[in-house]
């Protein structure tokens, strides 16, 4: 049979689908993971260690710069306010994210968000505020924004080639790779940033003072910065604590921790503590959060009511005191629970020719320093060859002042328009740019007046480019120049501190005493979890327990109210608590429900309640197989207040009972098979591993299992002795003719 006609495969146009023609193109290859993270990873991490999260030595992010840029571009330096939808719109030209990244940066560089010492955006409309988390801005179509005033330092010398310019994402136009800051606005302004691998959190300073100090350094290399850096100076005000060890780490690393605390006034007339500056590394809701689990936790007992007063007028939050409380007791108490005191982490972490480096303060102004005198020189250049162009052109203007009718002569009698130049630069022996300089002069100015008006220059402009090739040639000068254009800024936008100090002497150190009220009480759990704390006039009074229907309670206990609870779960956790935790009830309430209070995991049940002031003592754990464990209460305490401890009893067989035993005593054991063995605790080692399952203390047969665990008396278990073992493991004895368990027990 004759053979089917294959159809032939289209051809690709090479033109638009060039990628399918690459050699090798789909072909798997074997290859080494640290060959594939340094071809693939390594360029995505430096890229976002480059292009998104550092600033540079301007100051600056990209998103910033761009956002800037395009508002400088918009002509919204000297204009009117425009929509920040319109602003938002013009950026993605340059930055290709989402308009709701950048109007998010936008905000945070606005005057009505707080964030900056300086902001950049002179805004109107609301912007949220940076202490606060919950205070929203509004979208951008509601916002209205321009270019501060102090932009005009950023981009005052950026057409005069001072910087350099690179290409937009599509090619389309050109933006600035650094703003030629005449301000070391790196440090004027905090910048935060996440990159891979590492971060960045630099702290703002007081303009005047990071100027001062940058003219100092320029004039003297070994000025001693606290001179003149009396540390940072935060948006939003607050205390800081002055200590000049941490500040030297700070300028000479570029590391440290700076200890902030709130600035407050004590209302005498309602007693009441009034915080107005917070620490900028918090927010209201943070603290007023924090506060009330205070109180809840019984730390803050002198404080009977917090609210966020923050309106139009600032940040305000009023702590209500107790009447009797000392309110700065209670404020150093807040200090050091709350973040009303709290810590800023500096970590200088800059761009520096496109690699990341941590650096001080004084290396920072080095380097700005360098950047600046970089800047000054290129626009003196560009000055200069301005100047220098200007002088050529006036020159050749001045050989015409000799003799203007020849010059209209040539012109008149050159036949063809292309002659007119080089006839002129032949009869006044001049340059063709020259030439076409004068021939471009209308017919009305070719008057001695107007020549000589042009003319008379020439001597300011030879001093002029004189004294800027001396500059562009000293760097001496050039720092003169910073130095003068440096006061000019501190006498335009100096303002005065906002951050004050306090002092190690300020600091009160008191011992974390434990003020919760100590009185003896009882608790009960049930056995379904429901837990009561009653005290013993109230139980005297009413005795009878009330229950839901089917319930019992499964344990009771004499303590006192600053005892430790710890509830053991079918989940193999250990969920800790303090008893004064617990609201005082009466018999015939239900109680607290022991899985909703403290947050157990879905399905986890309450196996058994413990309490201790010391930890002594040991949990005997029961499991179903005739394991014992004997793990130390001590291994339960902790030295930070964990609420959950992972691991406290084991999941390889199911718990019967979970025993607190303040000594050795005696335990009898009862299994399915109608079998009992009673021993004593002293026969098992204490296990330093929570989770293990312990010895086999009762020998099982079959598919029996242990149905019981309770503790008996010496009296008891002397009665019972038959049952004793001596050693372990043990098969027991039969339990034809023993009582009911529960008349056993303790």
């Amino acid at each position: 049979m004759p053979k089917k006609p294959t159809k032939k495969e289209p051809k690709l146009d090479k033109t638009k689908f060039p990628d399918a023609y690459i050699a090798g193109a789909g072909t798997v290859v074997e290859e080494s993971i640290t060959d594939t993270l340094e071809k693939n990873y390594m360029p995505y991490a430096m890229s976002v260690i480059v292009s998104r999260a550092f600033p540079e030595i301007d100051g600056f992010k990209p998103s910033h710069r761009k956002i800037l840029y395009t508002m400088y571009k918009m002509g919204l330096l000297t204009g009117a306010r425009t929509k920040s939808a319109n602003i938002v719109g013009q950026t993605m030209k340059l930055n290709p994210h989402g308009d709701q990244a950048i109007y998010e940066t936008m905000v945070r560089l606005a005057r009505g968000n707080e964030t900056l010492l300086h902001p950049y955006v002179d805004s109107k409309g609301n912007f949220g505020k940076a202490y606060s988390r919950d205070m929203s801005f509004a979208a951008s179509r509601y916002t209205e924004a321009k270019l501060a005033p102090i932009c005009a330092e950023l981009f005052g010398d950026i057409d005069k080639d001072t910087v350099d310019f690179v290409p937009n994402y599509d090619n389309e136009m050109l933006e600035p790779t650094l703003l030629p800051a005449a301000f070391p606005s790196i440090l004027v302004n905090s910048n935060v940033g996440i990159g891979v691998s590492m971060a960045s959190s630099v702290c703002s300073f007081n303009l005047e003072e990071i100027c001062n100090t940058a003219i100092a350094l320029m004039k003297n290399p070994d000025h001693n910065a606290i001179e003149t850096l009396k540390g940072p100076d935060f948006a939003g005000g607050a205390l800081m604590l002055y200590d000049e060890e941490v500040l030297e780490q700070v300028y000479r690393t570029g590391r440290g921790s700076i200890k902030l605390r709130a600035k407050y006034e004590y209302d005498k007339k309602s007693n009441s503590l009034v915080i107005t500056e917070i620490p900028a590394t918090t927010t209201v809701e943070a603290i007023v959060e924090k506060v009330i689990q205070c109180v809840k936790d019984g730390k803050l007992r002198e404080i009977s009511y917090i609210r966020d007063d923050t309106d139009l007028n600032g940040l305000t939050i009023t702590i209500d005191l107790k009447k009797g409380s000392d309110p700065e007791k209670v404020m150093q108490k807040l200090f050091r629970l709350t973040p009303l005191q709290d810590s800023y982490a500096c970590n200088f972490n800059i761009l520096v020719h496109g690699y990341p480096k941590v650096m001080g303060v004084y290396e920072i102004l080095d380097e700005w320093i360098k950047f600046r005198v970089d800047c000054v020189r290129r626009r003196t250049l560009f000055d200069l060859n301005k100047k220098k162009e200007k002088l050529h052109l006036l020159e050749g203007l001045e050989k015409i002042l000799l003799d203007i009718d020849k010059a209209v002569k040539i012109v008149r009698e050159t036949e063809e328009e292309a002659e007119v130049v080089p006839n002129l630069m032949i009869g006044f022996g001049i340059d063709e740019v020259q030439a076409e300089y004068v021939a471009e002069i209308k017919l009305r100015h070719l008057n001695r007046e107007y020549i000589l008006k042009r003319t008379k220059d020439i001597e300011d402009l030879k001093n002029a480019i004189a004294e800027l090739e001396e500059i562009a040639g000293s760097d001496k000068k050039i720092k003169s120049v910073i130095i003068k254009e440096l006061r000019e800024i501190i006498k335009k936008y100096g303002q005065p501190r906002r951050t004050g100090f306090f002092f190690a002497s300020d600091i009160v150190e008191e011992e974390n005493v434990d003020d919760t009220p100590d009185f003896p009480c009882s608790i009960f759990l049930t056995d379904s979890g429901y837990f009561k704390k009653i005290l013993p006039n109230s139980l005297r009074m009413a005795s009878d327990q009330k229950v839901k229907e089917g319930d019992f309670i499964s344990q009771q206990r004499e303590t006192v109210n600053r005892s430790d609870l710890l509830f053991f779960t079918t989940g193999a956790n250990c969920y800790k608590t303090k008893v004064s935790a617990f609201t005082e009830t009466k018999a015939s309430a239900m109680g607290d429900y022991i899985p909703a209070k403290l947050s157990f995991d879905e399905g986890e049940e309450v196996v058994a309640m413990a309490n201790t002031t010391d930890y002594s003592g040991y949990m005997i754990f029961v499991y179903a197989g005739g394991k014992v464990a004997k793990v130390p209460l001590s291994a339960y305490e902790t030295k930070t207040n964990r609420k959950r401890l992972t691991g406290a009893l084991s999941l390889k067989d199911k718990v019967i009972a979970a025993i607190q035993i303040t000594d050795n005593c005696e335990i009898m054991l009862r299994s399915s098979n109608n079998r009992a063995l009673i021993f004593d605790t002293a026969l098992l080692l204490p296990k330093t591993t929570k989770s293990t399952i312990g010895v086999q203390v009762m020998t099982l047969k079959g598919k029996a299992q242990i149905v019981s665990a309770k503790t008996i008396d010496q009296e008891t278990a002397e009665g019972l002795k038959r049952y004793r073992c001596k050693a372990v493991p043990s098969t027991g004895s039969p339990a034809k003719d023993l009582p009911d368990p529960d008349q056993l027990t303790m």
